[in-house]
């Protein structure tokens, strides 16, 4: 079969290099004269047009990103006929994405961001944030991403030149608020703290830390927007500052600070957003509730909230169309437009929930659409460790994609688009949802969804804190399924099949572990000493076998995909528990062989966690691993 050659002409310039990448991704030359005749217009009002008749091609465009879209639906039309017309509408002036690296450690290589950024440029995403705490250098501050991987001003800037290639927008996301535990442990910080996680209010040297911050953060992109945080602070106001200054309400502290920040911005001519939750968890009846739904934001406070900032909404739970319109209305009282923010369900451990990211997705840019909100990004969160790859959000991206070209999501369309843009099936990467859960459980309104597989796996094999949560659910004939299915997928989605080898693995590990606790349990209690010696000599050293495998699959594709630092973590968690298998066989042998009289560990009653029954979600380490404190 000859290759496919492509000879442009029209309104192409600053499109050429973008073309060049493309080009070598999907396996299409270009050439001045002799090929495929593709005529490009740019037409700023008109909708995205791919039109074919065998023997030229016309594509029309408004914006640069939706050029290299139209460009892969070109291509991908071309593989099955010769003649077609392809026309979207797109529905959002901002589409995109934000990864989170602070959080779980883990740092995303510039090779692998602009890997993304290529498959964002072909599904038609056209902004790209890269969510850092600590991990980006700041002039004159050492501590400040200490051993934590922070990328450089050079490395963010090559990253922003090459989206730049495709229409994509890179934002510098951060914090100035909370959210900065990881800076706040050294010393050099400690006069400006409110407590270990937040800033202090009302604190000069801290402003003067923040313009550090937003100018380094800022520096190397080339657009004047910047996203500056300023959620989730939970202690505002009870810390140092109420020793400084007594007890004033958070909606007035937090509205001085955020006056206090955009005097920054404006001074670098900079256009900030930020999360919008403070207000509303503050205007709660516990201050600590960010959809409350019979709070409302005082009109005094209304009033003081600065207009040159933008609210991102953020919500990845509920599954009510109408509620998303109803907090969109509400977000329209502070004076402008929300930002919205969904998120893709691959923060909870190894797997992605996309039974929930779908819901959630599918009602909330819905309603989005019918409210007339022009920009949104879904959130990929690193929360508790970050176990789980960047590709397996792949499908939620493109999902987003999909609705940002059709006014009702087409779930054929959606299936072959994911296809053409990562290689990847559709319904193997859907599949990874069932790590955490058996297929057909419900999910649930105002559910927050299980990571089975994170605390079947981290839990320690003689304590069990979760045993009684899975009393009677088939784990270890399901993973051994699962672990199958997932093999069959390491072959079937192209470049991204390590995705699924990780999977694999994990599922064989979880084979044997996942009803581990119980089945020892039982076997003391009733007395089998044969079936505690088969444990014993048989299946944990099968275990520790599989959890080795586990481990360097891990490593291996860690390394791949981010920087070292944060992989640390990882292998004091798999080199625990490898400590504790090895503990559990002897304290067993202990047993067997007369050495005590009893296991005090399996004598103890299981409780539900948190005496809540069925699946639970806990992400913490430190929550599932022991009932005692890893450290003060």
């Amino acid at each position: 079969m000859n290759q496919l050659q492509l000879s442009f002409t029209g309104d192409i310039s600053g499109l050429e290099a973008g073309i060049s990448i493309v080009s070598d991704e999907l396996g299409f030359t270009t050439v001045p004269m002799g090929g495929l005749p593709v005529y490009v217009w740019q037409e700023t009002s008109s909708p995205i047009k791919v039109y074919c008749n065998g023997s030229n091609v016309e594509i029309r465009y408004p914006e640069k990103i939706h050029f290299f879209r139209a460009l892969g639906l070109l291509v991908e039309a071309l593989r099955e006929r010769h003649e077609f017309e392809i026309v979207e509408q797109p529905q959002f002036k901002t589409n995109g994405a934000m990864f989170d690296v602070s959080q779980g450690n883990a740092i995303i290589t510039v090779p692998n961001i602009k890997n993304v950024l290529l498959r964002m440029a072909l599904m038609g995403l056209n902004m790209l944030m890269i969510y850092t705490e600590d991990n980006y250098e700041v002039e004159g501050e050492p501590y400040f991403g200490y051993m934590r991987g922070r990328y450089t001003h050079d490395e963010l800037k090559d990253c922003d030149d090459y989206a730049d290639l495709f229409g994509i927008e890179m934002i510098p996301c951060m914090q100035t608020l909370a959210h900065l535990i990881d800076a706040l442990r050294w010393e050099r910080f400690a006069a400006m703290k409110e407590d270990d996680d937040t800033l202090l209010v009302g604190y000069e040297e801290a402003y003067e830390f923040i313009e550090k911050m937003i100018v380094a953060a800022s520096s190397p992109f080339r657009t004047k927007r910047i996203h500056i945080g300023m959620d989730e602070a939970w202690k505002l106001g009870q810390g140092r500052y109420l020793l400084r200054n007594g007890h004033r309400r958070k909606l007035d502290i937090m509205t001085e600070h955020l006056a206090r920040v955009l005097e920054i911005t404006k001074k670098h001519e900079l256009e900030p957003m930020i999360w919008s939750d403070m207000y509303f968890r503050a205007a709660s009846s516990d201050g600590m509730e960010y959809y409350e739904t019979e709070s409302a934001i005082p009109q005094d406070i209304l009033k003081l909230v600065p207009p040159d900032v933008q609210f991102v909404y953020w919500d990845y739970e509920h599954h009510d169309e109408g509620f998303y319109v109803e907090w969109i209305r509400r977000h329209r009282e502070f004076g402008s437009d929300p930002i919205f923010a969904g998120g893709i369900w691959t923060w909870n451990g190894y797997g992605a929930d996309y039974d929930k990211t779908f819901i959630t997705t599918n009602a909330a840019l819905a309603a989005c659409k019918k409210s007339g909100i022009s920009e949104v990004f879904v959130t990929i969160w690193g929360d508790g460790g970050t176990e789980s790859s960047i590709y397996e959000n792949l499908l939620g991206l493109q999902l987003f994609a999909e609705h940002g070209y059709m006014r009702e999501l087409n779930e054929d369309k959606l299936k072959s688009r994911f296809k053409f843009c990562t290689g990847g099936n559709l319904d193997d990467f859907y599949s990874l949802t069932f790590v955490d859960k058996l297929p057909g459980m419900e999910v649930k309104e105002g559910y927050f969804t299980a990571n089975a597989s994170k605390y079947l796996l981290w839990q320690d094999p003689m304590l069990g804190l979760f045993d009684k949560n899975i009393e009677g659910i088939g784990w270890s004939g399901h993973y051994a399924a699962l672990r199958q299915c997932m093999e069959a997928a390491q072959h079937t989605n192209g470049s991204y099949g390590f995705v699924f080898e990780l999977m694999a693995k994990l599922c064989a590990v979880l084979e044997l572990k996942a009803d581990l606790g119980l089945r020892l349990a039982a076997a003391y209690r009733e007395g089998k000493r044969d079936i505690l010696g088969h444990i014993t000599s048989v299946e944990l050293v099968d275990l520790s076998r599989r959890l080795e495998m586990l481990r360097l699959c891990h490593y291996k594709l860690w390394m791949q995909t981010n920087k070292p630092f944060g992989w640390e973590v990882l292998d004091i968690r798999y080199g625990g528990l490898a400590a504790r298998i090895s503990s559990t066989a002897a304290r067993i042998m202990d047993y067997l062989e007369g050495r005590v009289s009893c296991l005090d560990e399996l004598e103890a009653e299981r409780l539900l966690f948190n005496g809540k029954p069925g699946l639970v979600f806990c992400c913490p380490y430190r929550l599932i691993a022991t009932a005692s404190r890893l450290s003060i």
